[in-house]
């Protein structure tokens, strides 16, 4: 018999009645039950119940281990009387006698609970990360990774897919987020970046001859710490060689299509999957505030800034607005007419919250509008907003007033507030059991930075304007739009890419309207306009996040979640103390002097 074990913890049945077996694992949960001592045995694959009888020489011995230390142990497989099965467990008709066990490893007092899946807090979690993980919902979700991962290898090499691992240590370029940067010990003074994304490689794949490029990519961005955002991610980046944009969505929707099908049921409810009608960006901003609607919400926005613009409406409090270039969004709220009071007070409440003075609504009853701001909108005018909104009797309306992004931006989340406030099973509440895909196109090429008052990039500085050189020449570059898109699913980014620009004079002159002049262009860029200069064919491609699949098919609220080894929100890794400070020496090979910034006195101490 093997030295540590001749079945896992999750393999023994009743079939196996009569054999001796050896285990090894965890402790999971060890019970005194007068005088015989029952041992839940766990390793990675489940869990299995094992006894030492109360004549048994080890019980004195045994007794003394704690959760968690690791033993193996040799016994009989017994079957369980019927009254003591337990169905919920595999190995739940049986259990193993004990005839020999061994303490392979003690465990000291554990700082929080695995067996009975302790709410520990994410900061003591994380520094045990080893220990976390043993819990089962954390060996559910990491081996839901590693599943999602091999169906993505699987599903792409079977579409002619190669698969290419690219460099990690490049050089550092402006795409749209901070480098992490890497000193150089060979060339003081100059620095390597960790990759953004792979997105120079592989178009210069496709420059190379390949035709069909994927990669599982690990990719480092040094942004703040948000929930669905971490400093290094992974995401299965894709590139194509003489396709159009159909072409892409054509190939790459049947792939995410089918792994979010393969594994729908993993919180064991199945959950339908969607695919919905193209949205181009502008009527995505307006319908839904958001260029990455949750579309299982069924609620949509509309513009009623001409309404408030009429004479004979006299809300001064919009109309200071609109004369300054301002809009009026409102969401309709189908059917609420029966809510408690309390269901307004709420949503004005939760604006304020949100630095907005309220949420002002009319409520539609008995043919006529009710609510603090319809004595200031006459009948003909509240007509004029029914039509356009579709609303009927019983219906509210709810506004939102601003210049026009910021008006967007909290009416989609004003959106997302009404029908998270609307009771289980009204006919307007959030769908459920289902993940609703969708394709947000037409992106618009250059946005207008405030902060620096300058025209820039709105998305990817590689993608192909849809008027190709014409349309750089000859229109306002806040107008013309890219072939860019995004992968959206239940309110979440999954995917952004684009058909690149292969041709260098279009680069050029794309990266000049954005402030980027042509010794820039070539200091940063110049490997990939130089391969553009030697024939580059048409491509596309695009780029998923690989833990944002996964987090929304284990049903997770936060990207850790679903990461072996992951830092924290302000990016320390609590278990491996990083960052950390470096010895001396290390600096002084690098030829690197620390300037750090002046730590802020506090009063007590200024005193």
């Amino acid at each position: 018999m093997h030295q540590f074990r001749s079945h896992t913890c999750a393999a023994l049945r009743k079939a196996d009645e009569g054999q001796t077996v050896r285990l090894s694992g965890w402790i999971h949960k060890i019970r005194d039950h007068g005088g015989v001592l029952f041992i839940d045995l766990r390793d990675t694959y489940g869990l299995t119940q094992c006894v030492i009888e109360e004549n048994s020489p080890l019980l004195g011995e045994v007794e003394k281990w704690r959760n968690e230390s690791v033993i193996t142990v040799t016994g009989t497989v017994v079957a369980r009387s019927d009254e003591t099965v337990n169905s919920k467990m595999p190995t739940g008709a049986i259990e193993v006698k004990i005839e020999q066990a061994e303490l392979q490893s003690a465990a000291d007092v554990i700082p929080f609970q695995i067996a009975d899946d302790d709410q520990a807090g994410e900061e003591i979690r994380l520094k045990y990360r080893y220990l976390d993980l043993r819990r089962e919902k954390m060996q559910k979700n990491i081996r839901l990774r590693n599943g999602v991962i091999a169906s993505m290898r699987r599903r792409m090499t079977d579409q002619n897919f190669q698969e290419f691992q690219t460099p990690i240590l490049t050089a550092s370029s402006p795409e749209g987020a901070r480098d992490y940067l890497v000193p150089s010990r060979l060339h003081p003074g100059k620095f390597y970046a960790l990759p953004q994304a792979p997105q120079q490689f592989k178009q210069l794949l496709m420059m190379s001859g390949f035709d069909r490029y994927f990669q599982i990519a690990p990719c480092f961005r040094d942004e703040d710490g948000r929930a669905d955002r971490l400093a290094e991610f992974y995401q299965l980046d894709v590139e194509m060689s003489f396709v159009t944009q159909d072409d892409v969505f054509n190939t790459i929707q049947p792939v995410i299509e089918n792994i979010f099908e393969e594994f729908s049921d993993f919180t064991g409810e199945k959950r339908a999957v969607k695919w919905m009608p193209s949205i181009p960006y502008k009527e995505a901003m307006l319908k839904y505030g958001s260029d990455k609607p949750d579309l299982r919400n069924p609620l949509e926005i509309v513009d009623l800034t001409r309404v408030f613009a009429r004479d004979d409406v006299e809300f001064k409090a919009f109309k200071g607005v609109i004369a300054k270039g301002g809009v009026v969004r409102a969401i309709r709220a189908p059917s609420v007419a029966d809510q408690p009071r309390s269901f307004f007070d709420k949503l004005n409440s939760w604006a304020q919250g949100e630095g907005a003075p309220g949420l002002g609504y009319v409520l539609f009853e008995g043919g006529e509008g009710k609510g603090p701001i319809a004595k200031f909108i006459p009948n003909a005018a509240q007509t004029q907003i029914r039509e356009i909104a579709g609303c009927e009797d019983g219906d509210a309306i709810f506004f939102v007033c601003n210049q026009e992004g910021p008006a967007a931006n909290f009416a989609g989340k004003a959106r997302d507030a009404i029908c998270n406030a609307l009771p289980e099973g009204h006919k307007a509440a959030r769908e459920q059991g289902v993940y609703k895909f969708c394709w947000i196109v037409d992106f618009p090429m250059y946005e207008f930075d405030e902060k620096a008052q300058k025209v820039d990039f709105s998305h990817n500085p590689f993608s192909m304007p849809q008027g190709g050189m014409d349309d750089l020449q000859n229109k306002d570059p806040l107008d013309i739009y890219a072939f860019q898109y995004d992968c959206v699913c239940n309110g979440f980014e999954l995917a952004s890419g684009a058909i690149r620009n292969h041709k260098p004079e279009i680069m050029e002159k794309a990266f000049g309207i954005a402030g980027y002049d042509k010794s820039v262009l070539e200091a940063k860029f110049g490997g990939m306009l130089n391969a553009m200069r030697y024939g580059a064919p048409p491509h596309g491609g695009l780029a998923f996040g690989v833990d944002r699949i996964i987090m929304l098919l284990a049903d997770e609220p936060n990207l850790r979640e679903v990461y072996a080894f992951v830092m924290n929100g302000q990016y320390e890794d609590q278990m491996m103390k990083a960052p950390n400070d470096v010895d001396p020496e290390q600096l002084k090979d690098l030829h690197i002097k620390l300037a750090l910034p002046k730590q802020k006195i506090s009063d007590s101490e200024a005193a």
